[in-house]
């Protein structure tokens, strides 16, 4: 993935961004408990994670608004640069005193989480921009483990510069050393953390690939910013995919939040683990979200994403309802790796699926949306399983007049906790099964069968988006050759080459194309290519071109092939996919869908890939000759990019050859590969030397 040089960029000032979050709520947290004294830091503390929660529940469906209509890099630019201004700001108060230190203390980390909620769904929006499709999966499991495995490096950084500081002031008296190397590792560590998002807003104004917005929508007028809340909203309500994620989220982060609502205490006095015990299941958290991030999508690839979504949160219910019936800390922490790796892969799968199949323009209010909504969820749980635990624990005590509840040979002392433990498994079986209901792009083929054809390897295609569509057999006698590739690759002039030393094989040839190769055909070819048309909507554009095929297929290409012809097209179902789909970041899966109906399901015995940088290929053709033509070099590479995904992941029908060779020698190449799908292969020697069939002699 760090490859990709525009999306390691992007990781680069993520790493920084999220590195400084959380050694901010590190360093205000010490800083908070001193200044709030003996009996006032424990509220002093809380008041940090409320000013850093607070804004996703004022401002978050704003912060989405934001990253879909204006400029997400400058987004992201000016979020990095106010953050800095702000963290600078609480050491100069310190010295200066220029107002309350506590107050300031608050307002500061409130108006930075404020900036980091506009520039997080900016990051998330545009991640899909930069990596191919067939990436994207791999992108969000390293940005979700850079955003959480930043957490252990920030308070290692700021135990260092603890330990550096109290070294420093050991020549005043104890208590008075630790307290000024507290304060000193504070300070420390937020000049540090301005450093950090300086950097970070420097690697992002280096990222010149963050586009403002679609160049085909920029002759449309854009909504305010009420309103794109308010579409955003119902985006929301309407889209059963979104609704989906949304269920399972919930679900997810409601499991999630008991376990660290209730945790400390469960670990310290259930399970007698102590403050030790409670950092070991805090690691072993980590390092199940690691574990299913990376290793859960490895062993389940090629399951639908969407049913592994919700499958996912219905089976973190069982570790959690184990750790509440087996009141052990050996098996609680082997039990809280699975819990994590549940949780990991529903996170990255949710992610993915966002990133696929929610429209660019809305992109930045669904992730906002989900950012808002989780932290809400956990604040609530966190906040409220505490009290619900001791509430149902004095209820259990007073019932059985004693303070330990025993079951068999097992006891439960904070059997509250056990039994809030026990409602949240519930709750996520529940909103899972929900989840997987509106999610699942499967139906009518049972779970079990699918899960046990990717053990065995025979999973749908592996590209991202596109589990639900089947491949079928050619509906014909004849053969279909299908020529792909981006603009300026000299599809054409292969085709037309291809069929004229098809014909001189003796075989009956039919060379077409798309769009245009019917009456319907090239009207819907005028309003698709014309650069008048550049407010044509990409869904819109979509359908002309699945009705133009429709039409091919039915007029054109399915009476030749049942008559036995070899049909030759310059363009197919394939463009549709990598234009509209990787070019327009339009859902894969509805696409081809859409195109496998349009087609009857027909598909190419053999498809050529003429590979070339868009650059090159642009430079070949007019300037702006059509519409597509006409649109910027990102989208071009996008295109590039998905057509070589399709084409990784059905190897065996395609042919990939790099077009910048000599057209004679690309021509060379597909008549030695299209000779062993003719029914009657010519001898290599005969073609070499008549170029047609040999003379027959008695």
């Amino acid at each position: 993935m760090l490859s990709i040089r525009p999306f390691r960029r992007l990781w680069i000032a993520l790493s920084l961004s999220s590195l400084g979050d959380w050694l901010s709520l590190a360093a205000l947290s010490v800083l908070a408990s001193y200044l709030g004294g003996r009996t006032g830091g424990l509220f002093a503390v809380s008041g940090v994670w409320l000013s850093s929660l607070l804004p996703a529940l004022l401002f978050g469906p704003l912060a989405g608004a934001f990253a879909d209509k204006f400029d997400r890099r400058i987004n992201m630019i000016v979020g990095d640069v106010l953050r800095a201004a702000l963290y600078l700001s609480i050491p100069l108060d310190l010295s200066l005193g220029v107002v309350n230190k506590l107050i300031w203390l608050y307002v500061a980390q409130f108006l930075a989480s404020c900036a980091s909620l506009f520039w997080t769904p900016a990051k998330d929006a545009t991640v899909p921009n930069l990596v191919p499709p067939e990436k994207l999966e791999q992108a969000n499991q390293l940005s979700l483990l850079t955003t959480y495995g930043t957490a252990p490096v920030a308070g290692l950084v700021f135990a260092v510069l603890s330990l550096a500081t109290r070294i420093g002031a050991a020549s005043h008296s104890a208590r008075a050393s630790s307290v000024s190397g507290s304060i000193g590792a504070v300070k420390l560590a937020l000049y540090f953390n301005a450093i950090t998002f300086i950097v970070s807003a420097v690697t992002i104004f280096s990222l010149r690939q963050i586009t403002r917005r679609r160049q085909d929508s920029a002759a449309t007028s854009t909504p305010s910013v009420a309103r794109s809340i308010v579409e955003g909203w119902r985006f929301l309500g309407r889209t059963q995919v979104v609704r989906g994620i949304v269920f399972g989220m919930v679900g997810a982060f409601a499991a999630g939040g008991v376990v660290v609502g209730l945790g400390p205490s469960y670990v310290r006095y259930t399970l007698q683990g102590g403050g030790a015990g409670w950092g070991l299941v805090w690691a072993a958290i980590f390092v199940g979200l690691a574990a299913g991030m990376f290793l859960g999508l490895r062993i389940l690839r090629g399951f639908s994403r969407r049913r592994l979504f919700g499958l996912s949160i219905t089976a973190a219910a069982l570790p959690l309802a184990l750790i509440a019936l087996i009141p052990s800390l050996v098996v609680t922490t082997i039990l809280v790796v699975v819990l994590g790796a549940c949780a990991g892969v529903a996170y990255v799968t949710g992610y993915t699926v966002i990133g696929l199949e929610v429209d660019d323009d809305t992109r930045g209010r669904t992730f906002a949306f989900l950012q808002s909504a989780i932290r809400v969820i956990l604040f609530a749980v966190i906040a409220i399983a505490p009290s619900l635990a001791a509430g149902l624990s004095d209820l259990v005590h007073a019932a059985t007049g004693g303070q330990t509840l025993r079951i068999a040979n097992v006891s439960y002392d904070g059997v509250g906790d056990n039994l809030v433990l026990l409602l949240a498994a519930i709750v996520a079986v529940v909103l899972g099964r929900v989840s997987y209901r509106q999610m699942d792009d499967r139906r009518g083929v049972p779970l079990l069968a699918d899960l046990t054809a990717v053990f065995h390897g025979e999973a749908t295609s592996a590209v991202p988006g596109q589990e639900i569509v089947e491949q079928h057999p050619p509906l014909s006698r004849g053969l279909l050759l299908a020529l792909e590739g981006g603009e300026g690759a000299g599809k054409s002039t292969q085709a037309r080459l291809l069929a004229i030393w098809l014909r001189e094989q003796g075989f009956d040839v039919l060379a077409t194309h798309e769009p245009g190769a019917t009456k319907v055909g090239m009207r819907l070819r005028a309003l698709l290519l014309d650069t008048a048309h550049t407010g044509l909507t990409p869904r819109a554009e979509t359908m002309m071109y699945a009705a133009d095929r429709a039409e091919h297929v039915a007029t054109v290409i399915a009476p030749a092939l049942e008559r036995g012809t070899v049909v030759v097209t310059d363009r197919y179902v394939d463009s549709s996919l990598a234009y509209q789909g990787a070019g327009r970041m339009l859902p894969v899966s509805e696409i081809a869908s859409m195109n496998h109906w349009a087609t009857g399901g027909l598909v190419p015995d053999l498809t050529i890939l003429l590979d070339l940088p868009p650059v090159i290929g642009l430079g070949r053709r007019a300037r702006s000759a059509d519409r597509l033509e006409a649109e910027p070099t990102e989208f071009h590479e996008r295109v590039r990019a998905g057509f070589l995904a399709l084409a990784k992941a059905e190897p065996d029908r395609y042919l990939v050859l790099d077009a910048t060779r000599d057209s004679a020698d690309l021509s060379r190449q597909i008549q030695e590969r299209v000779r062993d799908l003719l029914p009657d292969p010519v001898p290599m020697t005969a073609e070499e030397t008549t170029g047609s069939f040999p003379a027959v002699r008695e």
